[in-house]
């Protein structure tokens, strides 16, 4: 790895990553069938700073928390936690994050809040299928309970990772273009 700036971006960026998601995950407010936390946020700013590479560390965040490590929820881990009302959301993050991170490598802010918004309904869509299963609950009760009270919040969070990483965009390193 000597000498590969771009490689070592990315190690740095990922574990920071993991460490915000997992930080963000513990700011939890109980509710059925999940609970509101600010992993989204954290989602979307990582999306936002680590462009297409955005995906690495939100799938090894999922692989530290099902071998156990607790970074889900209130301190939660396991496989268990996968395989619950919650696994949906969480297996959501990683082409949530793709998607924002290409839709960010795009100059165009109209593009890039698309970007924020279409990683929500990826999270969204992902979460709602798998409460419809694992729950199981027809999907209007999934829809009703899984998603049309976390919208405001969701929304909150786009626009509070929107104007954070347009405020610290100029500071990261991440600007890595398409060539390298």
């Amino acid at each position: 790895m000597s000498g590969n700036y771009h490689r070592s971006v990315i190690i740095t960026h990922t574990t920071l990553f993991i460490a915000m998601t997992t930080v963000f995950s513990w700011i939890s407010i109980p509710f059925f069938p999940v609970p509101i936390t600010l992993q989204t946020m954290a989602v979307l700013l990582t999306g936002a700073i680590m462009k297409r590479y955005a995906g690495i560390p939100m799938a090894f965040y999922l692989i530290l928390g099902a071998i156990g490590l607790p970074v889900f929820h209130n301190g939660t881990a396991g496989l268990g936690v996968l395989l619950g009302p919650t696994g949906g959301y969480l297996l959501g993050f990683i082409p949530a994050t793709i998607i924002v991170g290409l839709l960010y490598e795009q100059k165009s802010e109209k593009i890039q809040v698309a970007g924020l918004v279409f990683g929500i309904l990826v999270i969204y869509l992902s979460g709602l299928s798998w409460l419809v299963y694992s729950v199981p609950m027809n999907l209007v009760a999934a829809f009703i309970a899984g998603m049309l009270p976390f919208i405001p919040g969701d929304i909150i969070k786009a626009a509070a990772a929107f104007l954070i990483a347009r405020r610290i965009q100029p500071y990261t390193t991440m600007q890595l273009s398409v060539n390298d």
